[in-house]
């Protein structure tokens, strides 16, 4: 029996997680598929460390990760863990956009959450570094990390730089797709728009203004899954490969600390990112995403925390596409960290990070800046937060509308409607010169149920934009949009049309008004109209994949984060 013990002593080669595949003799298979990868036997005491990596040469946010991925392995190995990589899939929203693909981004959040809880559970990882980029990736990893519970670090690729071609020295995503509608209406010349197309993204990483990818990146920092400074750390920096390194040594420390994402991305965490993305201009799509990380851990975050939110915290910050900087420029005064210093007074201070301080400590020597790039509280950039969130007649359970990207004279419009039943249907409308000066584009059966995958409608405002029609007609829809949108477009409203909600009877001709200032967005007819036509109602089922099927059978509605539910809920 001594022989038994001594024998079960040996091969006890550590206590957390990993232990399950390396200890006792009743694991000499799996060690023996652990030495078949190369591991020595020293590396079975040694913490098992994910690294959840996005690459994929498809994307510019994600193209350039394997280098970060080794950058995260040496901080590993130096702290005495051993790294171990696998992949997710990672798709670009830019790429997507205005055809069927656009169907995919949304539901592949969770199909990204669900590949790290699989991948995390079945090898029984002790800690992980996410790498992600782009716009789904970034919440659906923090998804899987709410999820899974371990020690945790969020290290997103990064910024590419802005580019430039004539007449336009500082370039993004938004601006290029902004130059087809000028190109059409003869503002500038083919020629010069496939020159553009050369110089506009001049090299890899996410988009260079606050659209999803940058927006979610940020607030990954400022939920404390990222080291300070790392949301806005450009993608060719070395700085960012300095963070990727230190982010892998951290992530050993807090495996020794038991800190995990349920302690760091609390209530208050989330209610401190909302905060900001008002700051900040965030894109909508924070809507989407913040309340479904919640959901992971239970908390309750709804349209009424950003609601509440957005009318206490201004408007700060003047970047693309709602402003005119990059975010190059706002990674030089200070990135992340001098947005929340300016904030500060708004944020709960005590809640944990993944620096194992809190938001007050990592904010106590960060300097206030006051420029044309991050304005003050008491001299904010505009009164309130970023976005809004709007009900109504047309929206019982709401609405988001990106109010700092509307001009203020569209801030209260009345117009007629003319609805469409796709994006594609829409653009042509607008191509054609099909629609004219007070009228409100509605798009529905766009919604998560109803596309299904709630696909953005930014190639239409990009069009409504690019042609100088932003403050002649509006758009709302039951889809999303890009966070590079601007202009007077109203998303996610809920109910959405394929759940019987009152946009799915807007008819030609219907009065709408959209009034922001008051959180308004109504359908200027009788109730008792709008009651006889839902009565009358009948829905429109799009053609679907067996994948995109599965998903609208199980997905909530946008005002709660798009969700899935299992059957039974």
């Amino acid at each position: 029996m001594s022989d038994q013990n001594n024998v079960q002593d040996s091969m006890h080669y550590k206590d957390c997680r990993s232990g399950m595949l390396t200890n006792g003799i009743e694991r000499a298979a799996h060690r023996a598929l652990l030495y078949s990868t190369g591991l020595e036997e020293r590396d079975l005491h040694k913490p098992l460390i994910a690294i959840v990596n996005s690459f994929t040469e498809m994307v510019p946010g994600h193209f350039h990760l394997r280098e970060l991925a080794q950058c995260v392995a040496q901080g590993v190995w130096e702290a005495g863990g051993v790294p171990r990589e696998f992949s997710t899939i990672a798709i670009c929203d830019g790429i997507c956009q205005g055809h069927k693909g656009m169907s995919y981004p949304l539901p592949s959040r969770e199909l990204i959450a669900d590949s790290v809880e699989y991948m995390i559970e079945a090898h029984r990882f002790d800690a992980m570094v996410m790498l992600p980029g782009c716009d789904k990736i970034v919440p659906g990893m923090l998804m899987g990390a709410m999820r899974c519970n371990i020690p945790a670090i969020v290290v997103p690729g990064g910024p590419m730089l802005p580019g430039s071609c004539k007449d336009h020295p500082v370039m993004t995503l938004t601006d290029m797709r902004e130059l087809i509608g000028q190109t059409q209406t003869g503002k500038m010349t083919v020629e010069e728009l496939m020159a553009a197309e050369q110089t506009a993204l001049p090299g890899v990483g996410t988009c260079s203004m606050l659209g999803t990818a940058n927006t979610m990146s940020c607030l990954a920092e400022v939920l404390g899954m990222s080291l300070p400074g790392c949301g806005l750390a450009h993608a060719v920096s070395a700085k960012k490969r300095r963070i990727a390194k230190q982010s892998g040594y951290r992530v050993v420390k807090m495996l020794k600390e038991g800190l995990t994402p349920r302690k760091i991305m609390t209530r208050d965490a989330l209610r401190n990112a909302i905060t900001v993305s008002m700051a900040m201009g965030a894109s909508t799509n924070s809507t989407l995403h913040l309340p479904a990380i919640a959901h992971e851990a239970g908390i309750d975050l709804s349209l009424k925390d950003f609601d509440e939110l957005s009318r206490k915290v201004p408007y700060l910050c003047n970047i693309k596409p709602s402003g005119s900087h990059p975010l190059s420029d706002l990674e030089a005064v200070g990135g992340v960290p001098a947005v929340m210093k300016m904030v500060e007074p708004l944020l709960e201070g005590s809640a944990l990070t993944c620096t194992g301080k809190t938001v007050a400590e990592n904010l106590k020597d960060v300097a206030v800046q006051e420029n044309d790039v991050i304005f003050s509280l008491a001299h904010p950039k505009k009164p309130e937060g970023g976005l809004a969130v709007l009900h109504g007649s047309l929206a019982p359970a709401g609405a988001v509308v990106k109010q700092a990207g509307v001009k203020p004279s569209m801030h209260r419009f009345e117009g007629k409607a003319k609805v469409f039943t796709s994006m594609e249907d829409a653009c042509e409308a607008v191509s054609d010169g099909q629609i004219t000066p007070g009228t409100v584009i509605v798009i529905r059966y766009e919604g998560p149920k109803g596309g299904p995958g709630m696909r953005e409608m930014h190639m239409v405002t990009s069009l409504i934009v690019g042609r100088g029609m932003d403050e002649m007609c509006a758009l709302v829809t039951d889809g999303r949009f890009s966070g590079s949108t601007r202009g007077p477009a109203i998303g996610h409203v809920s109910p959405e049309a394929a759940a019987g909600g009152p946009i799915a009877i807007v008819q030609d001709g219907d009065p709408i008004l959209i009034d922001i200032s008051n959180r308004r967005l109504d359908l200027l007819i009788p109730q008792e109209e709008i009651d006889r036509r839902l009565t009358q109602w009948k829905p429109l089922r799009k053609p679907r994949t067996p994948a995109l099927d599965r998903y609208s059978a199980l997905v909530s509605s946008a005002d709660q984060g798009a969700i899935l539910r299992a059957p039974q809920e």
